[in-house]
């Protein structure tokens, strides 16, 4: 059975990380795989957003120890030789295909930064986030970036430097994750009828928007403005505008092309 499951339906890539019995534990192969599939989907015209979660009662373990452990000796040669344009959590902020995250169990070390790359994250009340500083390992997947940003520097500190767990509640609290559901099942079901909004919605408009989003994080306010204009002007010359404005006229739902 693949360690990672993708599969497109109703323009819908779902990717599923699939090692149950290891709590869907990373290993180097399903980094590589994982990066494949991200721009897999996002290179797929057929595909309007990605789903992501995990097998069976986790989301993701982070990297595997085990794996890691029994290759101790070749850490030197590994680091030296990755190349973090390709590391999948890079990679989810490069593609303009939106990305929901199904949180349906705990999410630890790399698992938190899976999660937070993503941009909409539905958290079962089953999962928790859990830090890698309490395996004396230093968060390696972007999420000392993004944590702070998203929760403020002090519960970020608390997160990292006190091993404190976060539970759903505290999660949609924080603002870590905007939405939570009963348990895994439900949390699947939600992300996956956020993702059908989505891939209903006009997918030009869509990878614009969250291409300005990301550009937002550095711009000054008139840079901004100024790259949001040269992004909307072509989008008055697409087929795309044109139907919404029949479909508006017509008093219908739109049916948008990505064109």
């Amino acid at each position: 059975m693949p360690e990672i499951l993708y599969e497109v339906e109703a323009r819908i890539g779902s990717i599923t990380l699939n090692r149950p019995d290891r709590l869907n534990a990373i290993t180097m192969e399903m980094l590589d795989l994982l990066t494949l599939h991200l721009r897999r989907a996002d290179a797929d015209p057929e595909v309007r957003c990605i789903l992501l979660t995990g097998a069976g009662r986790a989301f993701c373990a982070g990297l595997d120890l085990i794996e890691a452990a029994g290759q101790a000796d070749r850490l030197d040669a590994l680091a030296f030789g990755f190349d973090p344009q390709t590391a999948p959590v890079v990679v989810m902020q490069q593609i303009d295909t939106p990305v929901v995250a199904a949180v349906n169990g705990p999410a630890a070390g790399y698992g938190v930064g899976i999660a937070l790359n993503a941009d909409i994250r539905v958290m079962s009340k089953t999962a928790r986030f859990v830090s890698a500083t309490t395996r004396n390992l230093v968060p390696e997947s972007g999420d000392t970036y993004l944590l702070p940003r998203l929760v403020g520097w002090e519960q970020a500190a608390r997160f990292y430097f006190l091993g404190e767990d976060l539970g759903a509640e505290a999660a949609l609290a924080a603002g870590m994750v905007s939405e939570i559901a009963e348990d895994s099942d439900a949390a699947k079901a939600r992300a996956g009828e956020l993702a059908a909004r989505i891939a209903g919605m006009p997918p030009l408009a869509l990878q614009a928007a969250k291409r300005m989003m990301r550009a937002g994080r550095s711009d000054g306010y008139t840079e901004h403005v100024e790259r949001v204009l040269q992004q909307l002007l072509p989008m008055f010359r697409t087929k795309d505008f044109a139907e919404a404005v029949a479909a508006f006229l017509a008093k219908r739902p739109p049916e948008f092309t990505g064109e």
